[in-house]
């Protein structure tokens, strides 16, 4: 697999959008942080403003590496190798040893099983529904399930890995600092 490339127009794309759901969570946070009305928010040295866009930023960032190191998780509980990860992101084997540690060292406990962030999911062929569902455990104990059957294993897997990150034990993931 090669790293994957977007063209000019697909950067200004993901760009706009971006920058489209920053504006809401960056005008939440300013916000709170100076507990002025929505109108007012911004009122502030221009120093001020630029530094509070770029805390959230920091948080969609983090996020970023969170969803990343889930979705290495998920490619090593199918059997991808660190070669195989490390050529996905452009880095060496032993790079995505040390970025993802636990990424394909996870064991999954059996073919219809995942173990990601410290959750579990069963995954189970629904025959007479003619696919796939899934129940888990979070790591924080909360607990989950689709009734209603995805056509696909990985399908219902990554609705699954959706759940488990979502209810992750709150530690952050490796390889996110």
């Amino acid at each position: 697999m090669t790293i994957a490339e977007i063209t000019h127009e697909e950067q200004a794309e993901l760009a706009k959008a971006l920058l489209d759901a920053l504006g809401p969570l960056a005008a939440a946070v300013r916000a709170r942080a100076t507990g002025l009305p929505a109108e007012r928010m911004w009122d502030a040295e221009p120093v001020e403003a630029a530094l509070s866009v770029l805390s959230v930023w920091k948080l969609v960032d983090a996020e970023v590496k969170r969803l990343t190191a889930g979705a290495a998780a998920t490619a090593g509980s199918y059997g991808a190798g660190y070669e195989q990860l490390g050529a996905a992101w452009g880095i060496t084997r032993q790079g995505a040893r040390k970025k993802w540690p636990e990424a394909v060292s996870r064991p999954v406990a059996r073919p219809g099983s995942l173990r990601l962030f410290g959750g579990t999911v069963e995954l189970i062929e629904d025959a007479a529904a003619g696919g796939w569902r899934w129940t888990g455990t979070g790591a924080d104990g909360t607990t989950g399930g689709a009734a209603v059957g995805h056509r696909t294993r990985e399908e219902a897997a990554a609705h699954a890995g959706a759940f488990l990150a979502a209810h992750a034990s709150g530690k952050e993931p490796q390889g996110t600092r």
